[in-house]
C-alpha cells in the first residue's frame, strides 16, 4: 500500500453549499474498520472553521462522540450554528454516511481576551526529543493510519505488561502547512493507547467519546510535540484516558481525555 498522504490533505474539506461540506476518507488512514479518530475529529473541525464568519474565534473546547466506525469513501459534514454570542461561538458538526450519523462534535470557539494572568499547574515534560530513535512501523501490528506519523518512545514499551502510561514525541511524518485545532486534535489521538503498554500483546480498542481544550496553537515549525498519556481506571471493558500535548519549550498545548471501548 501507498504511504499515507499528508495530514494537510487528507483534513482538507469540500464545501458543497449551505455549510455542508464533503470529506474523502482514505484507505491508508484507517485503524481497524474505521477511519482513524484524530482524522474524523479533525476533518470536522476544519468544516467547523470554514464555517465560522469570526476568523478571530479560535477552537477552545471541543467534545465529540464516534458512534459508528467511519468508512472509506465520501462522508458528508453538516455544520449548525448553536450560537453565536458577543465573543463565544459553538457550533456542532454532524459527519454522515449512507445517510446515517456516524460522528458528532461541538466546538467553543472564542477571540482572546486581554488578561494580565498566564499559567499552568501541570510540570512539562522531558523536551529531549533529538536523543530518542524513531519507532519502527511493523506491519500487521502498527494500525495502517500511524505510518502518516513519527513517533518516538520515552516511556515502556507497547505489550510489556508495565504501567499504563505513554510518553515521548509525536509528529506528522510530511510537514505541513497548518497547525490549527484540527492539526492538533489528529496530533492528539496519534499515540497508542495506554492499555496497549499494560497488556501483553495487541488489543482491539476504538474511541467512543473524545473532548479536548486547545491552550495554545503551536507555531509552524517541524519540531514535534511531546505526549504525555495515563490511565486513571479501566472497568467493564471501558477505559478513560488523560492526554498531554506540549511543545519542546514547555508549552502546554491541549489537554484531551478520551474513552476508550476494547472490542476484544
Amino acid at each position: 500500500m501507498p504511504p499515507p498522504d499528508s495530514l494537510d490533505r487528507v483534513l482538507d474539506v469540500r464545501p458543497l453549499g449551505d455549510d455542508r461540506f464533503a470529506l474523502e476518507v482514505p484507505s491508508a488512514w484507517l485503524q481497524g474498520r474505521g477511519a482513524f479518530g484524530g482524522l474524523v475529529v479533525g476533518a470536522m473541525l476544519r468544516a467547523i472553521a470554514r464555517a465560522e464568519p469570526e476568523v478571530a474565534r479560535a477552537v477552545r473546547s471541543v467534545t465529540a462522540e464516534i458512534p459508528a466506525p467511519v468508512l472509506p469513501g465520501e462522508a458528508v459534514i453538516e455544520v449548525t450554528a448553536l450560537r453565536r454570542g458577543a465573543k463565544v461561538s459553538t457550533l456542532r458538526a454532524t459527519m454522515l454516511q449512507g445517510g446515517e450519523v456516524v460522528a458528532q462534535l461541538v466546538a467553543v470557539l472564542g477571540a482572546r481576551r486581554p488578561s494580565p494572568e498566564r499559567w499552568s499547574a501541570l510540570p512539562p515534560p522531558d523536551a529531549r526529543w533529538r536523543d530518542t530513535p524513531p519507532v519502527p512501523f511493523i506491519p500487521g501490528v502498527t494500525p495502517e493510519f500511524a505510518r502518516a506519523f513519527e513517533y518516538r518512545n520515552a516511556g515502556p514499551a507497547p505489550f510489556s505488561g508495565g504501567e499504563p502510561r505513554v510518553e515521548g514525541w509525536v509528529r506528522p511524518s510530511a510537514p505541513c502547512e497548518v497547525r490549527d485545532a484540527a492539526w492538533v486534535a489528529a496530533v492528539a489521538d496519534a499515540f497508542w493507547p495506554t492499555v496497549l503498554v499494560s497488556s501483553d500483546g495487541p488489543r482491539a480498542t476504538a474511541t467512543i467519546a473524545f473532548t479536548m481544550q486547545v491552550v495554545h496553537l503551536p507555531t509552524t515549525d517541524d519540531e514535534p510535540l511531546c505526549y504525555r498519556a495515563t490511565t486513571p481506571v479501566l472497568d467493564d471493558g471501558y477505559l478513560v484516558e488523560f492526554r498531554e500535548l506540549w511543545t519542546t519549550s514547555g508549552q502546554l498545548v491541549a489537554l484531551n481525555q478520551q474513552t476508550f471501548v476494547i472490542i476484544r
